[in-house]
């Protein structure tokens, strides 16, 4: 038991078996579930965080028939080969000294195919089909195809199910009076839209018997118009718990919610208000969720009786050791998720497999071995020019292998383009990658040399095996009359907080950076809190615990400028792009496509409307976010047997971003690696 955290590590009875501590690795869909081979890959993936010290796991989603995959060839768990290929996972994770649950998810009319079904014929606002009502006796049969499915899962050496109630997947569509609209006995009151969760586990029960654990994933807060009400939320759980489950997970809002609820944004557990409310009336383990990231978080949780269990399922994509080096007292170490969703769920949502832009190991543990010291004759010299993501993952990555790194950077400490991306509100946890990237370098003796710009590097310092040159990128000036006016600002100075910002502002470049930018500039609209400004019910009285927002309105009037005529923020990520939106929407941010810049003065900017119309922005500043270009060592001459390496912003500007940069850091250091393996 950790001393630091008793709580977390103390073991807990679920009923059908007891586990060593309260952490839950929640259900992920990783995009393996669907290879020829996938099994045995994810039987890795999983074996790898039993290690690791999970107490418990679910796997991702997989449905109980056809009609209820998310896509067309989706996971399903409905037939006796479905079980036989997946004992190899349940074994592996076994052997680990693991226990593993398997995910029941029927999508309903959140399945993207034709064949969709729901509750009633209700579209989902994000899938372009519409379901067909389910028909009492098609009912009938998906309540007895979730028992013959738990039974294959029971079959397949899993140690119990998760039947996902919650996300607005079918069984929520049922329970949920804005997705049911029927008038029989399976919709209209609140004991008929439930009956359809509480048959599920009651033929479940009765096939699995009572040694399978049976955890229900119950919906406490819809987020959606016309949600459940709480009294609701609150019948179901209690007929639930009679029908047979032994263990609540807790779901947070639907996929179609307009309220972000694991963006980066939410504050680290800022729903377990539900889940204590649940917890005080339901006499089951329950399990909180969403945006649990450290294991003061999780433990503070536990202690305060608002849950019984936390679920984090990221987290486990950063670091599969998360359990381990929290028990041992080393949470420091561990690789903290930072809630970007960039190479794990808009992976998914485009039909990648899912990986981690702080772990680009996640989900390939079958392809990337472990770092692994090599013998004294095959480790190199290696100096890592650049400190930012891309040269942070290389050197750390490069001394796990055995080399003998030296670490350089101009600037007075480590951290590059995260310096400034923890400045942006929300985004202040990647100053957690960045301590995680030292404390590896510091315990493999990497020679960090800060204040070091390359230029003052000696011909003797450079003799090295190999040189990689990750300096990044430096921000695109301003071609422009009047750019070197007073009013025009870059956006380093801006977020380093080095210049004094107007209440009235320009923003040129509305890409990744200049919508942080403004976000930057506006976030005194959210001083209200999360749950005001996104219109959460904390009072649970609301149907769907939604309230209308508080207003947004900033100090600032920001408008921002781009040359091209497209979507404002096109390039941002599928999952959180919608939330930058309407961020800016709601505070008021003007937004000026298709533009031309003409010069600016001390009226402020001028420039051509996307009607070719001449226009002036009198603002007080113009704040220049219009791309970078790459910092290239071009006028360096290296020795002649010095192997040299571009990799990160430094090798291609264009749209770099961290998750390119951290992963080419991190290959660069393992093809070394392998280099110098086959030289051998």
């Amino acid at each position: 038991m950790s001393e630091r955290y008793p709580h977390l590590f103390s073991p807990l009875d679920l009923g059908a078996f007891e586990v060593p501590n309260r952490i839950l690795m929640g259900s992920m869909h990783l995009g393996w579930e669907e290879h020829r081979k996938g099994a045995a890959y994810l039987a890795q993936f999983y074996a790898e965080r039993a290690q690791g010290g999970v107490g418990l796991m679910v796997t991702g989603g997989h449905s109980p028939n056809w009609e209820g995959t998310l896509f067309p060839g989706g996971a399903r768990m409905s037939m006796a080969h479905h079980a036989r290929k997946h004992r190899v996972i349940a074994d592996a994770v076994h052997e680990a000294g693991g226990r593993i649950l398997m995910q029941l998810l029927h999508g309903g009319r959140s399945s993207f195919q034709p064949w969709s079904v729901s509750a009633s014929s209700v579209k989902s606002p994000i899938n372009r089909f519409k379901p067909r009502a389910l028909r009492p006796w098609g009912i009938r049969r998906t309540i007895s195809d979730f028992a013959e499915a738990a039974r294959w899962a029971q079959r397949a050496g899993y140690d119990g199910v998760e039947i996902m109630g919650s996300e607005g997947y079918l069984i929520n569509q049922f329970l949920s009076p804005a997705s049911n609209l029927r008038a029989d006995a399976w919709g209209g009151s609140a004991e008929n839209r439930m009956r359809l969760a509480v048959e599920i586990v009651r033929n479940t029960r009765a096939v699995v018997g009572r040694e399978f654990l049976l955890m229900f994933r119950i919906s406490l807060l819809d987020l959606v118009p016309n949600g459940s009400t709480w009294q609701d939320v609150l019948r179901t759980a209690e007929a639930l718990q009679e029908a047979g489950v032994q263990v609540f997970n807790t779901g947070i809002g639907w996929h179609e919610s307009r309220v972000p609820t694991i963006a980066t944004l939410v504050p680290p557990g800022a729903f377990a208000f539900a889940s204590a409310q649940l917890r005080s009336h339901v006499g089951v383990p329950v399990v909180t969720s969403n945006r649990f990231q450290s294991p003061e978080q999780c433990e503070q949780v536990i202690q305060s009786g608002d849950a019984d269990m936390v679920s984090m399922a990221r987290p486990f994509l950063a670091d599969p050791d998360w359990v381990r080096k929290a028990q041992t007292g080393k949470p420091q170490e561990i690789n903290t998720c930072i809630g970007c969703n960039q190479s794990c769920l808009d992976h998914v949502f485009t039909g990648k497999t899912a990986s981690c832009l702080v772990n680009p190991r996640a989900g390939w543990e079958h392809v990337h071995e472990r770092p692994r010291v090599l013998p004294k004759d095959q480790q190199r010299r290696v100096a890592v020019i650049g400190a930012g993501p891309a040269g942070l993952s290389c050197a750390a990555e490069a001394a796990a292998w055995g080399h003998d790194v030296t670490l350089f950077d101009a600037a007075p400490e480590p951290g590059g383009q995260f310096l400034l991306a923890q400045q942006i509100p929300g985004k202040s946890d990647f100053q957690f990658t960045i301590r995680y990237f030292l404390n590896r370098l510091e315990n493999a003796g990497v020679t960090c040399r800060w204040n070091t710009p390359w230029e003052s590097i000696s011909e003797q310092e450079i003799s090295f095996d190999d040189v990689v040159w990750a300096a990044g990128i430096r921000p695109r000036p301003l071609e422009l009359e009047g750019s070197n006016h007073p009013k025009v600002l870059g956006y380093t100075e801006v977020l380093q907080g080095k210049a004094v910002v107007g209440d009235r502002v320009a923003v040129l470049g509305a890409g990744g950076i200049g919508i942080d930018v403004a976000d930057f500039l506006t976030h005194d609209a959210d001083d209200a809190g999360f749950h005001s400004v996104w219109g959460v019910d904390q009072t649970l009285v609301a149907p769907g615990a939604l309230v209308p927002p508080s207003a947004r309105i900033p100090r600032r009037s920001v408008t921002l400028f781009q040359r091209s005529p497209g979507k404002l923020g096109e390039g941002l990520g599928k999952t959180t792009g919608w939330i930058h939106r309407a961020t800016l929407r709601q505070r008021g941010i003007g937004w000026e496509p298709g533009v031309t810049y003409l010069r600016v003065d001390d009226a402020g900017l001028h420039y051509l409307d996307a009607a070719g119309q001449t226009q002036l922005a009198a603002v007080d500043h113009v704040v220049v976010c219009i791309g970078q270009t790459s910092h290239t060592p071009t006028d360096v001459v290296w020795p002649s047997n010095t192997r040299v390496h571009v990799i990160g912003g430094a090798r291609d500007a264009h749209k770099i971003d961290a998750a390119r940069a951290i992963r080419e850091g991190w290959n660069c250091a393992r093809n070394l690696a392998q280099a110098s393996r086959a030289k051998s």
